[in-house]
């Protein structure tokens, strides 16, 4: 199962300036604070007329965005789903995450749980199901829900957007060899948290999220990825790349040599010594 994989506590990697463990290449989901980003309209009106919604925001934090721009109870955007009749693919079994695209949703007079969620997914499908995205998929040996999947764990795993190519290609070279994926991000997805600290015991979590105790991609997207991602999912950059940390923010590495990673590790334990070792008075 853990083919040409290393203890796990040697490995680590940040994201977007923030320290994570890692396993053979992926980590944490970063998760943004789930409250809605409103605008507001003009001349004193405090009614919010839209809604923002980030890239890489999980489900879970879009229902409660909803919920605090219609001034609902919480809970209530989530109730809605079983009436809210969602155009999703079959594979989704009624699951909408990775289907509320991230983008600005208008806030009218009549704006409702339903309705928003409803602009949300048919914004996905008008994104996912053209012919690029089919035809990228096909060329993966993928149908377009895994790509959608393989996009969330992109969009929560790379530092930068200029690094999303690679981090999809960790993922299919890890796929292709038969690899783990051992991924922190789907475990705290698994337990409905975002933490930069994954244990041992995080990763005998008993879920089908578990990427370290299950192979290939998890069952579902893990969060609602943006276009970017979708592209890199669809057309990785071509490399063989099997391991990447961050070393520091600007300076990710990617490599397919785990005495290179190794080497890389122990700069990254390097930059973070430096920068907790106490100013000089």
């Amino acid at each position: 199962m853990q083919m040409n994989t290393p203890p796990r506590s040697t490995i680590r990697l940040t994201r977007r300036g923030r320290f994570a463990l890692i396993a053979t290449g992926a980590v944490v989901a970063g998760t943004a604070v789930a409250v809605p980003l409103l605008s507001l309209a003009k001349h004193g009106d405090t009614r919010p007329t839209s809604l923002v919604v980030p890239e890489g925001w999980r489900a879970a934090q879009i229902y409660a965005a909803v919920d605090k721009a219609l001034a609902r109870p919480a809970g209530t955007t989530k109730k809605s789903l079983a009436v809210a009749h969602l155009k999703l693919p079959n594979d989704a079994e009624g699951n909408p995450e990775g289907y509320l695209f991230p983008a600005t949703y208008p806030l009218g007079p009549k704006a409702s749980p339903q309705s928003l969620l409803s602009s949300m997914v048919d914004t996905a499908n008008r994104r996912f199901n053209g012919a690029p995205v089919a035809a990228g998929a096909q060329r993966n040996a993928m149908n377009v829900y895994q790509a959608v999947t393989i996009a969330s764990i992109v969009q929560a795993e790379a530092a930068t957007k200029a690094d999303m190519g690679k981090v999809a290609r960790v993922v299919f070279n890890r796929l292709e060899r038969g690899m783990p994926l051992q991924m922190d991000s789907t475990i705290n997805y698994a337990l409905n948290r975002s933490t930069l600290h994954t244990t041992a015991k995080d990763t005998r979590t008993q879920s089908p999220y578990n990427s370290y105790q299950r192979m290939g991609l998890p069952p579902t997207p893990i969060d609602n990825p943006g276009e970017q991602a979708m592209r890199a999912a669809i057309s990785p950059t071509p490399g063989d790349w099997l391991y990447f940390v961050t070393v520091k923010p600007g300076d990710t590495r990617f490599t397919a040599d785990y005495q290179q990673h190794l080497r890389n590790v122990a700069e990254f334990n390097a930059e973070q010594k430096k920068s907790a070792s106490p100013s000089p008075k």
